[in-house]
């Protein structure tokens, strides 16, 4: 068989969403394919650093992760890039002119920092481990980089014109994720790096934000408990990843046996 290239999403396709953790089939599914010599690649929004520990688990060697933005490639980082940062700085101001409450991400990490409680008051607190930095002072202009701008998603919402100009996902109720939303770019970045072609790829994913990746030239499955949208996108749409969605579908497809 040609050699594939297979890319997994992690949250509700390599792992039960209701308690986070990979599913058994998912990784010895992930196994069989490398020993038929398949390149397997995971593709995320999610930050390198809260990647890195489900890669290892998975014995996963290649990442595309922080939305497309960070790539690595036999476990060494390519490439990790920030937000926009002129674009990331304007709406910062906008909203903070408009009274949300602002969180940044200067790194890749769980560190954040702000010049206020607002967001704190606003909302609570973040819904994953976080570490808050206050800076009373604090400059937008004089952070260096930007990986990501939470914004808490209160009426005054309706006010930020600028709201639109970065990609963001509306992941929890009380406030918007300014992250790439680009995973479809780093697919093809970690496609020529692994010197790949386009009929040969695989995407696996369940979630609103895998809808950028669910390209007219790759073939797209969808897990069963996925976003509707993207149910009506893919090519096959197989079971829950508890019921051993990934197995199935590689199975179907032949990649594995």
């Amino acid at each position: 068989m040609n050699r594939k290239y297979i890319f997994f999403d992690i949250d509700g396709t390599l792992t039960d969403l209701k308690t986070g953790k990979l599913v058994s089939s998912a990784v010895e599914t992930i196994e069989k394919l490398k020993e038929a010599g398949h390149f397997v690649s995971i593709a995320t929004g999610r930050a390198y650093y809260k990647t890195k520990k489900i890669a290892q688990m998975a014995h996963i060697d290649h990442v595309v992760a922080n939305g497309g933005a960070c790539l690595v490639y036999h476990n060494k980082v390519i490439k990790n890039s920030p937000l926009d940062k002129e674009k990331a700085i304007q709406l910062l101001k906008e909203a903070d002119l408009l009274g949300l409450g602002i969180l940044i991400s200067p790194n890749d990490s769980i560190d954040v920092i702000m010049k206020d409680e607002r967001f704190i008051r606003q909302v609570g607190f973040r819904q994953e481990p976080t570490r808050y930095f206050y800076q009373k002072d604090l400059d937008f202009e004089d952070i260096s980089d930007i990986y990501k701008i939470y914004i808490a998603y209160t009426e005054r919402i309706e006010n930020l014109t600028l709201k639109d100009t970065l990609g963001h996902i509306h992941f929890v109720d009380k406030y918007l994720t300014y992250q790439h939303d680009a995973k479809d770019q780093g697919i093809k970045e970690m496609i020529g790096l692994a010197q790949g072609k386009d009929e040969d790829v695989f995407v696996f994913g369940d979630g609103e934000n895998d809808l950028v990746m669910f390209k007219d030239e790759w073939t797209k499955i969808a897990m069963s408990n996925g976003y509707p949208e993207l149910l009506n996108k893919a090519d096959y749409i197989t079971d829950t990843p508890i019921q051993n969605g990934i197995q199935k579908a590689c199975l179907k497809y032949g990649l594995i046996k």
